[in-house]
């Protein structure tokens, strides 16, 4: 079980909680792009793109990595977003964690034929992000994963990130988010994460905690459904047992948090 020491805990860097930020003119296209889907469009409410990426800093000359993108959901905005004058990877478990980007490449290469993929964790031979080249890099909902392979996997993972980054970048983390007092063993289990335990993570591995947003705060989850984050939207894994209840909730509460890797 992951337990931070108290005396740890009390050293964890303090940061301001930032309001949402102005959205650049950049970030709100990208959002609006015309080759976004409608079902991910209609998520924006819960994920609130366009603010998570301005308080991230994200510019369109960045060369941008998504650590574990998953289905490609960020995928839709920050290839557009870095088309002309960025880089975007899209790194991930080799070959199977890229699947989804591969196939949004090959539906539509004019939109995403310049997304660059990379292995995390990458091994010998396997293409990947050069040391000291990203200005930032994202992970969204990904942390609990990590945590679930064990605490040397979120370790690792929070390593490697800070090695990709140049001197000076901006790692952005957003995490399912379990309230400080409850027990640190719901982390094992529920898809939650103790903010105190990702900045521990993060730091651990080099970075400085810059700054918190609640720009994808959810107050009506109480991150202590039965079946764990999967309880509620877009998930449902109680399937139709009190699904208009976990609707009337929304997708789960979460912390936005913007690390710097020192210069």
């Amino acid at each position: 079980m992951h337990r931070l020491a108290p005396v740890l805990l009390l050293a964890l860097p303090a940061a301001a909680v930032h309001a949402a930020p102005a959205v650049p003119a950049p970030i709100a296209a990208a959002v609006k792009a015309p080759t976004r889907t409608a079902a991910n469009i209609a998520r924006d409410k819960y994920r609130h793109p366009a603010e998570t990426l301005a308080f991230f800093g994200v510019k369109p000359t960045d060369t941008v990595v998504e650590v574990w993108p998953g289905a490609g959901w960020y995928t839709e905005i920050l290839a557009p977003l870095t088309a002309a004058r960025g880089r975007y990877y899209a790194a991930g478990p080799w070959e199977r964690g890229l699947n989804a980007v591969r196939a949004m490449q090959g539906k539509d290469a004019a939109a995403y034929g310049k997304v660059q993929l990379a292995a995390l964790p990458a091994t010998a031979g396997q293409p990947s992000v050069p040391d000291g080249s990203a200005d930032v890099v994202l992970t969204f909902r990904n942390v609990h994963n990590w945590r679930f392979g064990g605490e040397d996997q979120a370790r690792q993972m929070f390593a490697a990130m800070f090695r990709m980054l140049k001197p000076g970048g901006t790692l952005g983390v957003v995490e399912h988010r379990l309230p400080e007092k409850r027990d640190a063993g719901a982390e094992e289990k529920s898809g939650y994460m103790k903010p105190s335990t990702v900045i521990g993570y993060a730091t651990a591995a080099g970075f400085r905690l810059a700054g918190r947003s609640e720009v994808n705060a959810n107050p009506k989850d109480t991150a202590d459904w039965a079946g764990g984050v999967w309880t509620l939207p877009p998930s449902y894994a109680q399937k139709d047992v009190d699904r208009a209840k976990y609707a009337a909730i929304g997708e789960s509460d979460r912390m936005t948090l913007k690390f710097v890797k020192p210069r």
